[in-house]
């Protein structure tokens, strides 16, 4: 067979790729996960009976907004990674945007505090169950992700692993933080951050594997 034969019979039948392919694809991915997240959390653990009162508040808003950001932030790097030698750049920055700024709100929570509340502060009435609660929400988004990522062509796979996970966590914990009833800062920067980061590590750790080609 003459290599333009070849060529032509390769290219036989093929249509234009969807340009928007990438986006749709992880626009289902995420909207499938929020959507399991949700569902899980309300199934498992229920909304806060106090949700309508303690949303009328500014620190709930601040609550939501450390994994909102890392769930948007996470979702450009995903979808970044997902290219072919495409490298995460200046989103790996801004991820530690949110939680230094929920870390400077705790150690300022801390040092306003009286010397025997601070420890309270800290592990508030549910560190030992948070993070493995939040782990357990990100099952959904993990896989839903984890599908997306393995229908494109990402090449940095511990990478796109890790932000595949990470945007599991974070949002995992939006859905949970609807019915946590903490309200610290310094018990966010430390439990929310170690929740998000058990699927993170996860996810770096299983991107090899599941993410190659």
């Amino acid at each position: 067979m003459k290599t333009n034969e070849l060529i032509n019979l390769l290219v036989a039948g093929e249509s234009p790729v969807d340009r928007h392919a990438m986006g749709k694809r992880f626009a289902v991915a995420w909207v499938g996960g929020v959507l399991g997240a949700l569902l899980l959390m309300a199934m498992v653990f229920g909304v806060r009976p106090d949700l309508a009162e303690v949303s009328r508040t500014p620190l709930f808003w601040a609550k939501v907004a450390l994994p909102g950001s890392l769930m948007t932030l996470s979702l450009w790097l995903s979808s970044r990674l997902a290219r072919p030698g495409v490298r995460g750049g200046v989103a790996w920055l801004l991820l530690g945007l949110p939680v230094l700024l929920v870390w400077l709100g705790g150690v300022l929570e801390l040092v306003a505090a009286p010397n025997g509340d601070r420890a309270g502060l800290i592990l508030g009435q549910t560190w030992r169950t948070c993070p493995l609660n939040i782990a357990l929400l990100s099952v959904p988004t993990f896989i839903s992700v984890f599908w997306a990522l393995r229908g494109l062509a990402p090449t940095r796979l511990r990478l796109a692993g890790g932000a595949g996970g990470l945007l599991a966590g974070a949002t995992a914990t939006l859905a949970y933080s609807l019915h946590c009833p903490e309200m610290g800062m310094s018990f966010w920067g430390v439990w929310y951050v170690l929740g998000i980061l058990i699927p993170t590590l996860l996810g770096a750790a299983m991107g090899p594997r599941l993410l190659r080609w």
